[in-house]
């Protein structure tokens, strides 16, 4: 049942003038690398990610003080990160703002639903005031029930119902700014909205397709991955996506200053533009995007290239760093037998390229597309070096024996060598990129070694190892640390 207010318990039930959203946010979406983002497994709303929201929205305000009500924000934003712009126009004062967070309940559902047209039913009759229904706009609610605006202009107060029937997209279990404003003057005004929320992320996917020929080529593409996980739909949203880690937490509205109201449209382009932002890389997507909350959106950060590359086996032992002393204990051999070789794939980066995962991908024989294995890169400049460990080779084994371990205390050296066996059972030939970290002292000599080191640094011996197809290959080298009466 539903009745006509009087005026004054009209204006004391309008707690909150509804200001009602529009499509078209503009998002500046940060790198988040957490897993859980990205996965169907985790569902709900996720306190991971962050992201900036700049958002106009309309709102009817009457003269004098009032309350002025934001619904449908996401249910991870940030309290103490929103801004408020009114433009210009006659003068607004914010006497203050607070921010009703989300609630899972019914009544969190229904605040969500403020601005949108609703079915209220109180006994299962017809959909008019006289009939034990109503259709109207949902323009707050009260402790004695729904507020609902009628064609005719009317507001009814329902304080008892039986059912709510909302529009499919009205459904947000979110978050509300209430805003206490004095407006000089009454009329429909647009607010410039900004907010931080979690729950928006994104990192960067690769696909790296190799040609199936001695030469190693591939078929690199790039595109960005968002999660939104917010609790919240963004359709029709410009995108800005943020490269590098910036440190993210509460810093209050001044991190998000609207001085200028929303941000200036992002001229169209094939591809993202990108550009430098302080220490770090944006990319301003093309298009606009819609990113529905409970998602993850794929679009090209860069056109698809063909690159040079090199597929490498990597065995890797022991890590930077010295001991205080020279270390002259025995710790023992640091033997191994039969150990896989890790496989690895290698290029020079073509651009920027943002933290993510690289997929490789080859043929195979019946020409059907399988996957070599993923790894993850950091970010990375133009020109720089990019490695990506794909997995274990099956066919390449490596043993690793401690051949000599012997101290002269008196001449104050160490000598300890080590003899590496390589076995290739498959039928092409490979070479394997052999890393040890001589580490009992910062000053060493090669000895000796059967294979001259391909690079050397104070805390690194590299060798590489051809090993034919079906067949074996050793590599012995021999260290000696030297040190003085001082060091000790």
């Amino acid at each position: 049942m539903s009745r006509r207010l009087p005026c004054a318990t009209l204006a004391a039930l309008l707690a909150a003038s509804p200001a009602f959203a529009a499509d078209h946010a503009s998002l500046t979406i940060y790198h988040a690398s957490g897993s859980a983002l990205y996965s169907g497994s985790s569902p709900g709303t996720l306190n991971d990610g962050h992201a900036l929201v700049h958002e106009q929205r309309q709102v009817a305000l009457h003269a004098g003080q009032q309350e002025v009500r934001f619904g449908g924000l996401p249910p991870m934003l940030d309290p103490e990160a929103i801004a408020v712009d009114f433009g210009t126009g006659p003068r607004v004062k914010l006497a203050g703002q607070r921010v009703a967070l989300a609630n899972t309940g019914a009544g969190g559902t229904l605040g969500g639903a403020v601005g949108q047209t609703v079915d209220v039913m109180t006994s299962g009759m017809s959909l008019n005031v006289g009939g034990g229904g109503i259709r109207g706009t949902l323009v707050g609610l009260s402790d004695h029930g729904l507020l609902v605006r009628t064609a005719d202009g009317n507001v009814h107060l329902v304080h008892q119902y039986a059912s709510v029937t909302l529009p499919a997209d009205a459904v947000k279990r979110g978050s509300a700014l209430l805003l206490d404003v004095d407006a000089t003057a009454a009329g429909n005004r647009d607010a410039h909205l900004t907010y931080a929320t979690a729950g928006l992320g994104w990192r960067a996917a690769y696909t790296a397709d190799l040609a199936g020929t001695g030469t190693c080529r591939m078929r690199f593409e790039a595109d960005a991955s968002i999660a939104n996980r917010s609790g919240r739909d963004y359709r029709s949203a410009d995108v800005k996506l943020v490269a590098g880690q910036p440190n993210l937490g509460n810093r209050g509205v001044r991190m998000y200053s609207m001085a200028n109201g929303m941000p200036a449209p992002q001229e169209q382009s094939v591809m993202p533009t990108q550009s430098s932002l302080g220490d770090y890389r944006s990319f301003a997507l093309a298009a606009k995007v819609n990113l529905p909350d409970g998602s993850v959106t794929l679009t090209p950060l860069y056109p698809e290239q063909d690159l040079a590359c090199r597929r490498d086996y990597l065995v890797d032992d022991g890590g930077a760093g010295y001991p205080t002393k020279p270390n002259t204990n025995d710790f023992g051999p640091q033997d191994y037998q039969h150990r896989p070789i890790a496989s690895t794939l290698a290029f020079t980066a073509p651009d920027a390229l943002p933290a993510g995962t690289v997929r490789a991908w080859t043929t195979d024989p019946e020409g059907v597309p399988a996957l070599l294995g993923e790894g993850g890169i950091t970010d990375t400049p133009k020109g720089q070096r990019v490695t990506v460990q794909l997995g274990q080779s099956f066919d390449l084994r490596v043993s690793r024996e401690r051949t000599d371990f012997h101290v002269d205390a008196k001449a104050h050296t160490l000598h300890e060598s080590y003899k590496l066996t390589f076995t290739n059972g498959g039928g092409s030939p490979r070479t394997v990129t052999v890393r040890e970290h001589p580490d009992r002292w910062r000053e060493w000599v090669v000895a000796s070694s059967s294979i001259k080191p391909s690079k050397r640094t104070p805390q690194l011996l590299e060798f590489d190892v051809p090993v034919p197809a079906h067949g074996s290959a050793t590599l012995v080298y021999a260290v000696q640390y030297r040190w003085s009466t001082r060091d000790l």
